[in-house]
């Protein structure tokens, strides 16, 4: 198994994209540290899923968004673990509104758990990696390159998110760790339904059928390219995103065009 002894940490991962990646990771032999900040139940599944591949699995509860429990988490990784092999920054928030009516509030809650969490993560993440070499893997979104309804915030912590894969990815390349980045198109997840126009499920029926893939994306698809980017396989590919959206970007397709 490809990461057989391994280590991971998954942010944001008692569902979706973050559990279907836990559980590849796992399935291929990682161990997995597991976060959450509201929800335990949902992370506590995902952990039992996880020893039920045979794999060990911890929870930790922390807002990523803070320094001192983000801190606080790496702390408790190295106390359980050990060492950390494998860097999965998936939590996400954010408030959408429309330009006009955000607040600061709102831009320093997304900004600080969408980007910020990112580059201090990795200040903790390179000594438990040291020596080893490691992977980052930061989940994305089209929303960091186009403009989605009401997503201005969210869209510019996703845009702060890829510069720090690229400037990430340049540095901690003399520690032996690879950054990268990888941006999912549509993926039906609780996540979508902070869009009003999601909730109406038939826009997703559009969607697949407007998308070349013929369908939209799964959390397990996202989870299998990251899996890839984790792998011996993936080492010359570096402050890169890639987008996993089954052809959807090259035709224009998106929740605009629903």
């Amino acid at each position: 198994m490809r990461f057989d002894g391994k280590v991971a940490l998954v942010t944001g991962s008692g569902r979706g994209i973050g559990r279907a990646i836990a559980l590849r990771l796992a399935s291929e032999g990682a161990d997995l540290a597991l976060n959450f900040f509201r929800n335990r139940q949902p992370a506590e599944e995902t952990a039992e899923a996880v020893r039920g591949i045979g794999r060990r699995a911890v929870v930790f509860r922390a807002n990523v968004g803070d320094l001192q429990a983000l801190e606080g988490m790496f702390t408790a990784v190295r106390e359980a673990y050990g060492r950390l092999d494998i860097l999965i920054s998936n939590a996400a928030s954010g408030y959408n509104r429309p330009a006009l009516d955000q607040t600061p509030k709102g831009w320093d809650w997304t900004m600080n758990i969408n980007a910020r969490s990112l580059l201090f993560a990795a200040q903790h993440a390179v000594p438990l990696m040291q020596g080893r070499g490691g992977r980052i893997i930061a989940i994305s979104s089209p929303g960091a390159a186009r403009v989605l309804p009401e997503y201005v915030v969210v869209g510019a912590s996703k845009a702060a998110l890829e510069a720090l894969v690229r400037y990430l990815s340049v540095e901690l390349s003399a520690h032996g760790i690879v950054v990268n980045a990888v941006s999912p198109g549509v993926v039906p997840t609780e996540a979508l339904q902070h869009f009003a126009m999601t909730r109406n499920g038939e826009i997703f029926e559009r969607l697949a059928a407007r998308t070349p893939a013929g369908r939209l994306v799964t959390p397990e698809d996202v989870a299998g390219v990251v899996a890839f980017l984790c792998s011996p396989e993936a080492e010359m590919i570096r402050g890169q995103v890639l987008s996993v959206d089954g052809g959807a970007s090259l035709l224009g397709t998106s929740i605009l065009d629903s």
